[in-house]
Order: C-alpha cells, then sequence, then structure tokens
C-alpha cells in the first residue's frame, strides 16, 4: 500500500484548447513535461442518498471535503487504484490517499472487508465511509496533460480536457465514456503550488487574458444534472 499526502493551493482557469500549445510554447522555459505525457484520470465519486457532500461542497464552505476513488486509465480488477480524501480549508487544498488494488477496493466497499495492510489514512477513509454511509454517485473522466516547474519544483500544471461523466455503469472497470461536461474547445487550466505563483506565469495569465475561476467538475455536474433530476 502507498500512502501519499500532499497539501497546496490549487488556482484553476477555463482556458480556449486552441491557444493551449502557444500558451505552452511561452512556458516552455520554465516547465517540463510529466513524465506520464497524456494520460486519462478516471475517478468514482462517492456521496450520500440526498447528495449531501457535494451539495454542501456548492455552497462555499470555509471547510469541505470529498471522498473518491480514482484510477489513471481504466484499471482492471488487479491494477492500483486511489482511495482519497480530498478537503479544502480556507483555501488550503489537502489530498490524503492510498493505493491498493481495485480488486480490494471493491471488497472493502461492497463486503466491508478492510484492506490487508492497515495505515492511518484508511482509518480516516473508513470513518468518513461509517460516518456519511456514502455510495457511488457519479463516474468522472478526463484527458489530461501536465507539467512541473524547472525552477520551481512545487510548481505543478495541469490542462484538463474532454471532462466527461455517467451515472450508470458506476464502477471504474467499466470504460471512460460519458457525457461532456464543457464545450470540447474549453479546457480546465490548473496551477497547484506550496508557494507563491512565480512572477514569470503571472505576466504570462495577465498577457493571455486568463483569470482565475471558481469551477468543480463533480460540482458543475451536481448543478447542471444532478440537482434538478433530483430535487425538482
Amino acid at each position: 500500500m502507498i500512502v501519499n499526502v500532499f497539501e497546496r493551493t490549487e488556482k484553476k482557469y477555463r482556458v480556449e484548447k486552441n491557444i493551449v500549445k502557444d500558451l505552452i510554447y511561452s512556458m516552455s522555459d520554465n516547465v517540463m513535461p510529466d513524465k506520464f505525457g497524456k494520460y486519462t484520470i478516471c475517478n468514482l465519486y462517492f456521496d450520500t442518498d440526498d447528495y449531501s457532500i457535494i451539495r454542501k461542497s456548492t455552497e462555499k464552505p470555509v471547510f469541505k471535503e470529498k471522498l473518491r476513488l480514482r484510477s489513471y486509465g481504466v484499471p482492471s480488477l488487479e491494477s492500483d487504484v486511489f482511495f482519497e480524501i480530498k478537503r479544502k480549508y480556507k483555501g488550503i487544498v489537502s489530498k490524503r490517499r492510498i493505493s491498493l488494488p481495485l480488486w480490494e477496493a471493491q471488497r472493502y466497499l461492497r463486503q466491508g472487508v478492510s484492506p490487508s495492510q492497515d495505515s492511518q489514512i484508511f482509518r480516516e477513509i473508513d470513518y468518513m465511509m461509517k460516518f456519511y454511509n456514502p455510495g457511488p454517485k457519479l463516474f468522472l473522466a478526463y484527458d489530461r496533460m501536465a507539467f512541473w516547474g524547472v525552477h520551481n519544483k512545487d510548481l505543478r500544471l495541469t490542462f484538463d480536457y474532454n471532462i466527461r461523466s455517467r451515472q450508470d455503469d458506476l464502477s471504474l472497470e467499466q470504460g471512460d465514456n460519458g457525457d461532456l461536461l464543457l464545450d470540447k474547445n474549453v479546457c480546465i487550466m490548473e496551477i497547484k503550488t506550496n508557494s507563491a505563483i512565480p512572477l514569470w506565469l503571472t505576466e504570462i495569465l495577465s498577457k493571455n487574458e486568463i483569470y482565475p475561476t471558481s469551477f468543480s467538475k463533480y460540482g458543475t455536474v451536481y448543478q447542471q444534472k444532478i440537482w434538478s433530476d433530483y430535487y425538482v
């Protein structure tokens, strides 16, 4: 079992796909591509029957949290996946996650059998599962290009596009198909860092008139699709 903990600020931006190539070129002296290149991220979000977790999140509270199962690409039952708690408090995002085989994660979710290796983070996940008693509510996938800072080692930039979701076939191994969330010509850029955004990057964003926006993938699906189906 691999345990990962991240804590950082995250800023999101809506960017037209037709400028992404030029935008990356303008950053090329300061960023380098992630070693995985382009890849697909698949997520399975857990929530209560009345969607209380995401409903609270969309109300922009000081503290909010989400629980999800994540894979890189469409996994098999033997593939390692990540069980994650994502929290945000006063603008600081933290992720606490464990890695385990998909079959072991499913056994825990369906039968309550704990993973073979214990950890503090698994106990936090288990507490959250017992507190909320959530079930799988949304599958969400997107294609990503990622970059790391050359001089700012804690800087990470990602471009997410083809964001898609479904509310059926709620398991990671069922493929990454779904309905598109945004216009196909729009992607979401995220800047993730433990410190201030460097001046060179601020200048590039200003020159291209790219400004921060509030955006949650799960929150947007909830507001556009789930809310009206559930409450109206």
